[in-house]
Formats: C-alpha cells, sequence, structure tokens
C-alpha cells in the first residue's frame, strides 16, 4: 500500500486495518479532466487519494457551479462519505485536476472500521474538521472578500493543487467555477497581467512569482 496511507495526523494505522484495505480496497486511476463522482449519481464507496489532485464542486438550483475545495494525498471527501453512509445521491461533482490515483473504501467497511479502529475514526473525523474549515474559508471569501481578491486567492489555490505555474484554464472556465460572469474574469485577468503578474495565453495562464508572493 501507498506510504501516503500510513499516517494521519503523525498516527500509524493499526496494522491490520491496513491489511484490510489493501484487501478491500479498490485501486482506480483517471486521467486529468475525468469526472470521477458527478452530480446525482449513487457513491457506493468512499475514495481516498492516493496520488494526483481533485477538484470538488457543487451547482445551484439553475446549474451554476462553485469550486468547494480540492482533495490531495491521502485526504478524502466528508461529502462522498456522508452520501455513502446514507444512501444518498452525490450532491457534488468531483473533477481529475491532475492524473490521480485513488483507492475506493466500500461503503460496509465505512461503519465497522469506526468501530474497530480508532486511527480510522481519527481519519475520518479529521476529513470533517478539513473540509467544513475549507467551506468556511469559501464562504468567508464569498462575503467579505472583493472579487480580485478572490480570482488571486483562486489562481493561487490552483498553482498550490497542481504544482504548476502554467494552468490550462478558459476565461470561461474560471468564471463559473467562482460564480461570476466571463466578461469580468477577462477584465480582472488583463489587469493581473498589466501588473505583471499573470501571463494570459489562449486557454492557458501563467502565474507569476510576483502573485504568489504577494499578500
Amino acid at each position: 500500500m501507498s506510504s501516503t496511507l500510513t499516517k494521519v495526523n503523525a498516527t500509524e494505522f493499526e496494522t491490520a486495518l491496513m491489511t484490510e484495505m489493501e484487501e478491500f480496497g479498490v485501486k482506480s486511476t483517471y486521467k486529468e479532466g475525468d469526472t470521477i463522482i458527478d452530480y446525482d449519481k449513487n457513491i457506493r464507496a468512499m475514495p481516498i487519494v492516493k496520488s494526483g489532485t481533485i477538484r470538488v464542486m457543487t451547482r445551484d438550483n439553475e446549474g451554476r457551479e462553485i469550486l468547494l475545495y480540492y482533495l490531495t494525498n491521502n485526504e478524502s471527501c466528508a461529502m462522498a462519505y456522508t452520501c455513502c453512509m446514507e444512501a444518498r445521491k452525490s450532491e457534488v461533482k468531483a473533477i481529475a485536476e491532475t492524473d490521480v490515483e485513488l483507492l475506493s473504501i466500500p461503503h460496509d467497511k465505512l461503519d465497522e472500521w469506526l468501530i474497530k479502529y480508532p486511527s480510522w475514526k481519527g481519519y475520518i473525523f479529521q476529513s470533517f474538521t478539513s473540509r467544513f474549515n475549507e467551506l468556511l474559508n469559501s464562504i468567508e471569501s464569498i462575503a467579505f472578500q472583493k472579487l480580485d481578491e478572490r480570482l488571486v486567492r483562486y489562481l493561487k489555490n490552483k498553482v498550490k493543487a497542481s504544482g504548476k505555474t502554467v494552468i490550462p484554464l478558459s476565461h470561461q472556465q474560471i468564471a463559473e467555477e467562482m460564480g461570476t460572469s466571463r466578461v469580468v474574469i477577462s477584465r480582472l485577468l488583463k489587469l493581473l497581467e498589466n501588473e505583471n503578474k499573470v501571463i494570459l495565453y489562449r486557454h492557458e495562464i501563467k502565474v507569476m512569482s510576483s502573485l504568489m508572493n504577494g499578500d
């Protein structure tokens, strides 16, 4: 099993748990851009990211999407866990931001391991706490930050999530993920380019160190 699954907050998974994860977990791979979880689909297993980065989105009643958070090595989606345990259809969409390798834990093991393994309980609680804090940060950003500040934060998060400074992004995609219009995003990106913080290409954006190192 990948070493990324051997520790959670410096607490090692029990050997017996690791054996069961290897036995019952289902390994899968996705290419960049693939849909891993889609809206209104049944979720029968909880995915854990072994490598790569996943972008998690949600949508409103009118179909407009907004970015919730990213998942990377050793992380899992608390919403997927909840839907899996309660047999509810997915209210989120998960897309491979990069090539991704997953270990999916079947739903019948999720509750069983909470009782059997303290480290698994800690992992699940940590996942809920992390996702909750990220959602609070997203809400705070939408409520209190100006759109230009949100865009800078969005670009920084993209760089951190992908590990790349040249990001394959269209203005329309940014607008959709941020819940605004393409025209507004294009105007703000042009301002950033004039400040030498980004370089705009067709369907790509190069994020400069001046943006990453700024406040």
